[in-house]
């Protein structure tokens, strides 16, 4: 088992050394790199008491008990800067490490002690720490289920913006990251539920595998590069402007709340609505796979909250179901046109925007409740079914 442990120091110094090699750092890169050597620092006294050697480092000895409140910590540190929700305030910031901090000056008569005495406290498993022990047991496992539960929303919140901002969702939905917060989350079941140390820390090696996996391969979600379509035919652009036009959802009848405030008039949202609908069946610019609200606001020269008012209420979806209704809908018009039953589904789904297999069968299920390739089935047996 302790072979375990060592692999796992191993790959998390492996991640360390990644990301210091790193010539860009962003701010969720530096906060991971300090986390990582806290979990090193964490991992690696835990394997001394696993073998039995901490007590042949008494200096050592301590250390570990304030490390539990600083994962969480950092998980919603790590989180909330890769989403682009840190509080900006440092003092704000700082407030998190307060447990930590506190639980660190109450150990500071401990650290003072003869190593004798250390080694005395630790051989009678903590005596004269009793109290010690149950509150930072308690305190432990409320900053475990407060900050996994804090990274949740922020995830979920980040899910919700990124789709009234982005077009194509690859990128920024941060699936990984999701995953990682259910992995902390994981760990403090079972310190809940098992209080095994054993237990623990394998899961802890398990979660230091998922961001050795994952974490380092994340780079800024909101710095996207172009991404090279498939080639695919030249569009028939005879009936374009029509056929090109998805279903509209019905405009809601109420303003929503998070709109009640809004300065944008009837007048001129219906306005900025119509400059809109030229723009996609026009200029077609649903076909830029990494197209952003922000994209489009600066040609119609509105604000983006404006225009993505616009979007909520008069199209009743947001900016990712809008555009990828336009995509889905020119893909059904290539289909109709019989001489690009040459080419792939999955060419013809680039050439419409879609930048990738599964967010176009995704989109296109429920848009129009069927597979692509049923819906090329229904026009033609003579289209290569690639999707």
């Amino acid at each position: 088992m302790s072979l375990l442990f060592v692999a796992g120091i191993g790959v998390a110094v492996f991640i360390e050394f990644l990301l210091l090699s790193k010539k860009r750092k962003s701010s969720s890169d530096v906060i991971l790199t300090v986390w990582m050597v806290l979990i090193i620092l964490h991992l690696f006294l835990f394997t001394l008491f696993f073998t039995g050697d901490h007590l042949r480092v008494p200096f050592l000895l301590g250390i570990e008990h304030p490390l539990p409140l600083l994962h969480g910590v950092f998980l919603y540190y790590y989180v909330a800067s890769v989403t682009e929700q840190l509080p900006k305030r440092r003092t704000t910031l700082l407030l998190h490490l307060l447990p930590a901090l506190l639980m660190y000056g109450y150990l500071v008569s401990f650290f003072s002690l003869p190593d004798e005495e250390k080694i005395a406290v630790y051989r009678n498993k903590g005596a004269g720490y009793e109290v010690f022990g149950a509150i930072k047991l308690y305190t432990i496992a409320v900053s475990g289920i407060v900050y996994v539960v804090v990274s949740s929303v922020l995830l979920r919140r980040h899910r919700r913006n990124v789709r009234d901002s982005f077009s194509d969702l690859a990128q920024v939905e941060l699936q990984w990251l999701r995953v990682l917060t259910i992995g902390l989350g994981g760990i403090w079941l079972l310190i809940l539920l098992f209080r095994s140390e054993i237990l623990i820390f394998s899961g802890v090696v398990t979660f230091i595998f998922l961001i050795g996996f994952f974490g380092v391969r994340q780079g800024n979600i909101f710095s996207h590069g172009r991404l090279d379509a498939a080639p695919g035919p030249e569009p028939d652009v005879a009936d374009e402007e029509t056929a090109m036009l998805p279903l509209q959802g019905d405009v809601t009848a109420e303003q929503p709340k998070k709109y009640s405030k809004s300065g944008l008039g009837d007048e001129a949202a219906a306005a900025l609505h119509t400059a809109l609908i030229r723009l996609m069946v026009e200029k077609q610019r649903f076909k830029q796979p990494d197209l952003t609200i922000d994209d489009l606001a600066a040609e119609l020269d509105a604000p983006p909250n404006h225009l993505s008012q616009v979007i909520n209420q008069m199209e009743a979806k947001n900016f990712y179901d809008f555009v990828n209704a336009y995509r889905v809908a020119a893909f059904k018009h290539l289909i109709e046109v019989g001489k690009n039953r040459q080419f792939t589904l999955l060419s013809l789904a680039f050439d419409c925007g879609f930048s990738s297999k599964s967010s176009f069968n995704r989109c296109f299920k429920k848009e129009t409740g069927q597979t692509p390739s049923q819906f090329a089935a229904s026009f033609s047996e003579g289209v290569e079914e690639a999707v």
